[in-house]
């Protein structure tokens, strides 16, 4: 079981521009990654638990299952997922919602639990994942680098992480245009 965060950022390292956009990315098609074999069956199929904040859920809300410009769609996951939130949300009806604030360190064991022996996916954003890192929390960060630059927007890992570094596991190209990089958040000094 592993904690992981798995996303998609610009090449100087944004996973949303300054108007919480992702058009960056879906330029190169609906994969989470671009395009080609990605591993994201794979890994989702690994994935017992989700965790997200308020902005990634209410832009999953207003893209992808109440969309202005199209018919609604249910709510993607089937594993339990967890909103971190300091104000009150709407529901998803069917959905295995579960809203939570304060410290990630008891929800994170609450979805470790839930995640019967399966991985947690830190989905986004970058601050919250920030959260499960200062806890220790963190186990791997698998991100598909895009060949784009936005200049501004929500950094990938709004931290400072220099001693002890991430270790490198894997890096592969995907499709002709992202690079996978995955690595290992090495714990202690």
């Amino acid at each position: 079981m592993k904690t992981q965060y798995y996303t998609a950022a610009t090449l100087d390292g944004f996973i949303a521009d300054e108007n919480n956009s992702l058009d960056w990315l879906f330029q190169f098609g609906g994969d989470p990654e671009g395009a080609g074999d990605t591993g994201y069956s794979d890994f989702i199929r690994e994935v017992g638990a989700i965790a997200m904040g308020s902005t990634t859920y209410r832009w999953m809300l207003d893209n992808e299952v109440r969309p202005k410009d199209r018919p609604a769609k249910p709510w993607p996951y089937t594993q339990p997922t967890w909103i971190f939130s300091s104000r009150e949300q709407p529901r998803v009806e069917g959905a295995d919602l579960r809203f939570a604030r304060g410290d990630v360190r008891p929800v994170h064991a609450e979805m470790v639990s839930a995640a019967r022996g399966k991985n947690v996916w830190l989905m986004g954003g970058g601050d919250l994942v920030g959260q499960f890192h200062d806890h220790g929390l963190l186990d791997e960060i698998i991100v598909g680098i895009a060949p784009v630059t936005v200049g501004r927007g929500s950094p990938l890992l709004p931290r400072r992480i220099t001693t002890p570094p991430l270790r490198l596991l894997e890096a592969r190209p995907i499709g002709g245009a992202f690079v996978r990089a995955r690595y290992e958040v090495t714990k202690g000094r």
